[in-house]
């Protein structure tokens, strides 16, 4: 049975586009056995099983009531109107990934339509690990790197916590999805964000005259523009090349007139449903996106929710103290309220790892018990702040739970990071407590009626 099909009644009926969005949904997502999810009635949402039972099984949410503008726009793709969602997920090595916030992202997509990939970043050009369902390459082969966690940033970061910088005077940038992986994902718009001062792309390849190009005049935030490629059909491939001339002009500006700075892309199909940004830095910590700056860059793209997902590279330091951390949880809430006010805000919790040392000069592992505290710094920071916040560290079974994850496989060498199917679990356990705290909130209203 594929994923389409066990839609509910209630957001499949009257639904504007339906066919190409199910259509995608065929060719591009898993399909899901019926017996896979738990039933839910016509006007609740059906939820996915659990393949893993490890601990105790945490679906709520606390302060649920603080995503009610999230949960009304969730309202309205189920009620077949025309608009897109936009949700942003902030985070470290757990979500550059991809698997954790790309399980979440591919179940809300669904059961309330497909908008699009989101965010990209060319994080294989800055030598390190990319998600698996596009790429983003270059035949340039020197790049600076800029990234969010470095205390002197090589280059200038974007809206995904890096940047890519090079100083040839030609550039080409090939956004490609991959055809398994990324199936379902074609688009017909792209954005690229890059520095003011870096050369401006134009379309490449066999169908460059199918493209509607609007480069930025004016920057969207401070050094930052914002170019749109518009596609006449769905692709799967945008080739982009540099130009030095002068908008409007024959005249070619000499390359040193530039700093060629980019930042990433989002990608969009024209269709309503979800539209799923995943932003995550290897190493990244709250510190590191407590910046006005970045978070005006962030506030870009919209977000009704943002999903905080923080709090394990913390854990790691020599002097951990839940007050100095809560602090910092505070610090950067408080300024994503100031940015994006009307954004509803989710705290995760990390989920238990271990870390290493030595014993008789002996390297081994014991158990990270700064995860526990650092879960309830953050759900004390969540109450403070009067922001929704999801215990992950509860839901993956609360103390000694990483144990029970590497004996089911489910943790990576370094027992820090997860396994593609731990982390796919994890994002279907997301699911699972949003859908199940919009459910309540159906309940509670039909009760009223």
């Amino acid at each position: 049975m594929t994923v389409h099909s066990l839609l509910s009644p209630r957001l499949t009926r009257g639904r504007k586009k339906a066919g190409h969005i199910n259509q995608m949904y065929m060719a591009g997502f898993n399909a899901i056995p019926c017996q896979a999810w738990e039933q839910g009635s016509i006007d609740t949402i059906p939820l996915p099983s659990r393949i893993y039972s490890i601990g105790k099984e945490v679906d709520s949410i606390q302060s649920p009531s603080s995503l009610q503008s999230f949960f009304d726009e969730l309202d309205s793709l189920g009620a077949g109107k025309d608009t897109v969602l936009t949700i942003v997920h902030l985070g470290d090595s757990h979500i550059q990934a991809g698997y954790y916030s790309g399980k979440v992202m591919r179940l809300l997509q669904a059961q309330f339509g497909n908008a699009g990939r989101g965010w990209i970043a060319p994080f294989k050009l800055s030598k390190t690990n990319e998600p698996d369902d596009y790429f983003i390459s270059s035949s340039v082969r020197e790049w600076v790197t800029g990234r969010c966690i470095q205390a002197n940033k090589k280059c200038p970061v974007g809206i995904g916590g890096i940047g890519i910088q090079s100083v040839s005077p030609s550039i080409n940038l090939d956004v490609r999805i991959a055809p398994n992986n990324g199936a379902g994902y074609s688009f017909n718009q792209a954005i690229l964000y890059r520095g003011e001062k870096a050369m401006p792309m134009l379309p490449a390849g066999s169908f460059k005259d199918s493209i509607q190009t609007s480069l930025a005049t004016v920057p969207a935030v401070a050094g930052v523009l914002a170019d749109t490629f518009r596609i006449s059909h769905p692709v799967d491939t945008l080739q982009l090349h540099s130009t030095r001339r002068k908008q409007g002009t024959d005249k070619l500006l000499p390359a040193s007139n530039f700093k060629n700075v980019y930042y990433g892309f989002s990608l969009t199909n024209g269709y309503p449903g979800v539209l799923y940004h995943s932003v995550g830095v290897n190493g990244a910590m709250y510190v590191n996106y407590t910046d006005e700056a970045y978070v005006r860059q962030l506030a870009l793209l919209k977000p009704s929710l943002l999903i905080i997902s923080l709090g394990t590279n913390e854990t790691f330091g020599r002097r951990f103290r839940s007050e100095e951390f809560g602090g910092q949880i505070r610090a950067f809430v408080s300024l994503v309220k100031k940015q994006m006010p009307e954004t509803a805000i989710l705290l995760t919790t990390p989920p238990e790892c271990y870390k290493r040392t030595y014993v008789n000069k002996k390297r081994t592992y014991v158990r990270n018990s700064n995860t526990q505290l650092a879960a309830k710094a953050i759900v004390k920071a969540a109450h403070e702040e009067g922001v929704a916040c999801w215990d992950l560290f509860a839901a993956t079974g609360g103390k000694s739970s990483c144990t029970k994850w590497r004996k089911e496989k489910l943790m990576g060498r370094d027992r820090i990071h997860f396994t593609k199917d731990g982390y796919r679990e994890q994002g279907t356990l997301l699911y699972r407590a949003l859908m199940q705290s919009y459910n309540q909130m159906l309940k509670i209203r039909k009760d009223d009626e």
